[in-house]
């Protein structure tokens, strides 16, 4: 069989995408609409031709885990890591017919472990190692093994003191690695010399900075970095062992947005970078010449990218979704792209019937489309791809009609516009059945990207409103942080005025209010919503994984959980007119029509948590089948709607959000 022109029907859902070393291949992990797992193999013509994804699903119906990391190898192949506990299976995927050949590499235990892959040239042989294996135990250290896939144990080859992350090579034969290094509050990259198995420092720009290596070319000596020596997180570049100062361009620091250099390109006698510019829910592209003091915007359609790429000769490449476009890759003509032009602008929605006003107090006027504060040139986007840019490995944007669009708008918060990823079309307010979908997190948000459960909603004739609340992570640090030490605070007062917003104008057109959905972060806000809000503004509650208060999280969470909540101030009590942000205590504020869905193998929300709400809507006289409906899904975890079964649970939520019917 011809693996380079082997294609599979679309998954719905992709994510780790990971390129290989030599550029010639990628690798993920997919989805299909069962929600079961499997690794894929990417192929990438070097003439920039349509790229098609191979297949690796497991034999004995068998899936991967979502925590699996996988590595891209230059002859096709796949190295995968499965993490279980403290035991980490190292295996390699390749094509065997009908299901993956399975070959396995070594197991190694420790509680950490990540994969990087390794610079390969073309001379490599079956002995050359392809991956480094980085570790961390319950020590302030890192160790690192060499990998090979010829049946010999991982070669153990540095232990290096302090915990480290990031990763970026030096040279082209993988002796040399930067990595950032954790130690008294900060995050500074030191070189790791893996033919001594040392390290030295090699960023420290401030006294006391953060500082970091985020891009390299090895021919060059060219370096992007990010750091706060200027007092603010900011990228700067220069030219390692120059001599000359880091320079930080005005151009590289666009306030509101986040700049993600992906992949660079040799440019005559200098170089071209391509960055990655995110926003709330969208993505956008730019491209930057070191020197010349400008993004150039390239014109993308809305959507998300994948915050990797690979430059290679005729293309190049990125992850990319959309609402309507599940996760593939996309090819860009860079060249093509900037000959075409800045794109014409893409307008907001049209007014809504009746002229109706935005939600709440703020100024009259028609809805707006929420876009990107960073237009240096003109738009960021089109609706319409143009010359230069192409999706592979699925259909057409729009999958021929099969999947519903969703837009970017800004609605009216109490205190501030909220951006929200909306499905419905223009006339979304006026849908017969309108859910109010809330992120989990509380450290997220909604994105510009294909999501199977809101598709499903979509598709049962529900509009969906999916709002990033204050607490959401894209629009800088006062609205991601205003919840820290204050779960239930500002975001419970953001959902509510939305709340009281739409239901009251949906009530002027004669049409039920909203229903709430919500999963693990967002479940418990959507209950404490449904119990603080009016019961004419809510007509029906769905939750996935919730907790029941930041308090009760940490008394049952495991260790890494439990410390993200004390992180994030999830057990600090909010002492105001609302009392306590507990839903066991208002359990009996809960009269909307209820479902519960939760995994009994929920490794971050223990299922407990639910279990006590059920038991505790028992107790008060509810009855299940009737005022409620309680789903345990057994061997699911907290991603329960991205597992194997996942889209039976999609069907389950989608008719009752539409019907409210929990029996």
């Amino acid at each position: 069989m011809n693996l380079a022109t082997r294609t599979v029907a679309p998954a719905l859902r992709r994510l780790g995408f990971a390129f290989a070393a030599d550029g010639g291949h990628a690798a993920c992990l997919a989805s299909a609409a069962d929600g079961g797992w499997y690794a894929e193999s990417w192929r990438l013509p070097p003439d920039g031709g349509p790229a098609a994804p191979l297949a690796l699903p497991l034999s004995g119906n068998r899936s991967e885990d979502l925590r699996s990391h996988l590595v891209a190898l230059p002859d096709g192949s796949v190295l995968i890591c499965r993490h279980d506990g403290d035991r980490h299976d190292l295996v390699r995927l390749s094509y065997g017919g009908t299901s993956a050949a399975e070959q396995p590499v070594a197991t190694i235990r420790m509680p950490g472990l990540r994969l990087l892959a390794l610079p390969t040239g073309p001379g490599a042989g079956p002995r050359t190692p392809v991956a480094l294996a980085l570790g961390t135990d319950n020590r302030p250290a890192t160790t690192a093994w060499l990998v090979r896939t010829d049946g010999s144990e991982p070669e153990r080859v540095a232990e290096i003191p302090g915990l480290h992350g990031g990763g970026t090579w030096l040279d082209r034969t993988g002796d040399l690695l930067a990595l950032d290094r954790v130690d008294a509050g900060l995050v500074r990259s030191v070189l790791l010399d893996l033919r001594s198995g040392t390290t030295a420092p090699l960023l420290e720009i401030g006294g006391h900075s953060n500082d970091r290596l985020v891009l390299f070319d090895p021919d060059s000596g060219f370096a992007m970095v990010r750091s706060d020596a200027p007092g603010t997180d900011r990228l700067g570049w220069g030219v390692l062992g120059g001599g000359e100062p880091l320079r930080f361009p005005a151009c590289l620091h666009v306030a509101g947005t986040v700049l993600r250099p992906v992949a660079l390109r040799p440019d005559g006698d200098g170089l071209r970078v391509a960055v990655q510019v995110d926003h709330g829910a969208g993505s956008a592209l730019a491209l930057w010449r070191p020197g010349t003091g400008r993004l150039e915007p390239l014109p993308v359609p809305p959507g998300r990218l994948g915050s990797v790429g690979q430059w290679g000769e005729a293309a190049l490449r990125l992850p990319y979704s959309s609402p309507d476009h599940p996760a593939a890759l996309a090819a860009l003509d860079v060249d093509a792209l900037l000959a075409h032009g800045p794109a014409p602008a893409a307008g907001g929605p049209t007014p809504l019937p009746l002229q109706l006003a935005p939600l709440g107090s703020g100024p009259p006027g028609p809805w707006r489309g929420a876009g990107l504060p960073w237009q240096p040139d003109g738009p960021r986007a089109t609706r319409t791809p143009p010359p230069g840019w192409r999706v592979d490995g699925s259909t057409a944007p729009g999958d021929g009609g099969r999947w519903q669009p969703a837009q970017s708008l800004e609605l009216a918060g109490p205190a501030g516009p909220l951006e929200a990823v909306v499905y419905g079309g223009d006339a979304w307010l006026s849908s017969p059945h309108l859910v109010l979908a809330l992120h989990g997190g509380p450290a997220d948000a909604w994105r510009l990207e294909f999501d199977p459960a809101l598709q499903r909603m979509s598709a049962e004739g529900l509009a969906v409103v999916a709002p990033n609340q204050r607490g959401s992570t894209g629009y800088g640090v006062a609205h991601a942080m205003a919840i820290r030490g204050a779960w239930g605070g500002p975001d419970l007062d953001d959902v509510l005025h939305l709340l009281d917003g739409i239901a009251g104008q949906r009530a002027a057109l004669g049409l039920e209010p909203p229903a709430l959905f919500g999963v693990s972060y967002g479940a418990f806000l959507a209950l404490l919503a449904a119990a603080h809000a009016p019961a004419e503004q809510v007509s029906r509650c769905a939750v996935v994984a919730p907790f029941l208060s930041g308090a009760r999280l940490l008394a049952e969470a495991a260790g890494p959980v439990g410390a993200l909540t004390t992180r994030l101030g999830g057990g600090e009590t909010i002492a105001d007119a609302r009392g306590p942000r507990d839903v066991l205590q208002l359990a009996h504020r809960l009269t909307a029509p209820l479902l519960i869905v939760h995994g009994n193998r929920d490794e971050v929300v223990p299922v407990g948590q639910s279990r006590s709400l059920r038991h505790e809507l028992l107790r008060i006289g509810r009855v299940e089948g009737v005022d409620f409906r309680y789903v345990e899904a057994a061997g699911s975890g907290h991603e329960v709607l991205a597992e194997e079964g996942a889209a039976v649970l999609h069907e389950l939520l989608a008719g009752f959000l539409r019907t409210g019917r929990p029996g």
